[in-house]
């Protein structure tokens, strides 16, 4: 917007979506604070200003998305982040377990979003620059939806702030010098991109470190894989010992008794079931009742069924057709036991692949030397933009991709 004529023109296309009651645009902070009278998805809001040859910046939030396990689960936090009005794009990294969104949505809802999927998140916060303050690119960018003022409308159920920027590369607060330099890695300031404003709200989470949650979940799932283990070595023993050696079962037959055993396999196994591999049925049951079983749920079925139909031989045989009455506690606990050193297994690699994309990242220059008006300055690296001199001494990283002039 240059004129108060762009601004007229802003105001008039907002005001003739359906469900808008009032709209003001401010030029000087490139803003349209809009107020609706019914819920209107802030894309069309979005549309409407693009009509009129004005463009809204989107900005890209990245998300660190727990509870993952499988191809299914990223599709499924794809799907519901997709699903949420304002978002252009979302793309998931299993590997990595982030989510990167591209979009007006406000960060509270995208939260929202992944938490109803069964998946906790919060935003990234490993000074990348992403910060929990909404999508606002240089305090501009977003639309956050806010409660109605007092004497407004009753009827009026939220105020939206819409950044606008001109046709020309760089108008509107936050948006970037159009083809600027692009730093080695792919960090630093792209050019166009929107930046996040790095305010971080009062009521924002302090997320945990990677490092931290990793560790601990790491430590987690060690404990249980041991616990699992100690509690369905007796029961495998009991029950396929016998096949290994044969006088083993004649042993136990004589000794505490079939029956006997089933109750203490019975006992054993429900605690391996309930306690370490509880994890299972908390994720697992949840997602299968809401139609979009995973891993968990593969889990927790075969695992129940083995138990289940167990605890209707051991306590209630005469249920069972004749010959049928056999008991497969071993198979529920081994099978915990396997899935929790696999989930070992992959927390450890993911951990060790966090690692190394960290000690990659800390090649990275982090200034630059800008040759401007006959004097060298050092600058940020974010603030290098197409068409800088940049000096690169021996010895040291080359901070940004370019061309050599000298």
């Amino acid at each position: 917007m240059s004129c108060a004529s762009c601004v007229r023109r802003v105001e008039m296309g907002l005001a003739k979506v359906p469900g808008v009651a009032q709209v003001a645009v401010n030029l000087a902070t490139e803003k349209a604070t809009v107020t609706l009278a019914e819920p209107v998805p802030p894309e069309q809001l979005v549309q409407a200003v693009q009509k009129l040859g004005y463009e809204v910046p989107q900005s890209t939030v990245v998300l660190q998305v727990d509870d993952m396990s499988c191809a299914s689960c990223v599709g499924r936090v794809e799907r519901a982040l997709k699903a949420v009005p304002g978002v252009a794009s979302a793309s998931v990294n299993l590997a990595t377990e982030r989510a990167t969104v591209t979009g007006v949505a406000p960060v509270e809802t995208l939260l929202a979003a992944a938490d109803r999927a069964g998946y906790p998140a919060q935003v990234l916060d490993d000074g990348s620059g992403v910060a929990d303050a909404g999508f606002d690119a240089g305090g501009d960018a977003g639309v956050d939806a806010a409660s109605a003022g007092a004497g407004q409308n009753p009827a009026t159920h939220a105020a939206g702030a819409l950044g606008t920027a001109g046709a020309t590369p760089g108008a509107g607060g936050g948006a970037g010098t159009a083809g600027g330099a692009k730093a080695a890695g792919g960090a630093g300031a792209a050019g166009g991109s929107a930046r996040a404003s790095g305010q971080v709200s009062g009521a924002a989470r302090k997320p945990l470190s990677r490092e931290d949650r990793k560790a601990a979940e790491q430590r987690a799932l060690w404990r249980d894989l041991w616990i699992a283990a100690a509690l369905a070595l007796p029961v495998f023993l009991l029950e396929m010992g016998g096949h290994v050696v044969p006088a083993f079962h004649h042993w136990v037959a004589h000794t505490i008794g079939t029956q006997n055993s089933w109750y203490l396999q019975f006992v054993l196994t429900t605690l391996v079931l309930f306690v370490p591999g509880l994890r299972f049925y908390k994720k697992g049951i949840p997602a299968l009742l809401h139609g979009a079983p995973d891993m968990n749920s593969l889990v927790a079925m075969g695992t129940l069924a083995a138990w289940g139909f167990s605890v209707v031989a051991t306590f209630l045989p005469g249920l069972l057709p004749t010959g049928t009455v056999n008991v497969y506690y071993e198979a529920a606990a081994v099978i915990v036991v396997l899935i929790l050193v696999g989930r070992f297994l992959e927390a450890r690699a993911k951990g060790r692949t966090s690692e190394a994309i960290q000690r990659l990242a800390r090649l990275q220059a982090h200034t630059a030397h800008l040759r401007r008006d006959g004097a060298v300055v050092d600058v940020p690296l974010a603030q290098v933009r197409a068409q800088d001199v940049v000096e690169v001494r021996p010895g040291e990283r080359v901070p940004v991709d370019g061309e050599v002039i000298e």
